[in-house]
């Protein structure tokens, strides 16, 4: 089962934030659409199992581009 999840990330600050934050989501298995958008500060991510969302939001923090999860 898909899950999408549409989030900010208070730290994007240029088209190489966006660049990092959808490369390495996208290498997470089961990750199937990232967009980062640098002048909302928001991501889009869509995955399907195994990927899940604790995972997803383990590597933003690993990378230092924590969600900003309400």
């Amino acid at each position: 089962m898909k899950e999408v999840k549409t989030f900010r990330v208070p730290n994007i600050g240029c088209d190489g934030c966006v660049r990092t934050i959808q490369n390495e989501l996208a290498e997470i298995p089961g990750v199937t659409k990232v967009i980062a958008d640098r002048d909302t500060k928001t991501v889009v991510v869509e995955w399907e199992p195994p990927a899940d969302w604790p995972q997803i939001e383990a590597k933003l923090r690993e990378i230092d581009y924590a969600p900003d999860v309400v």
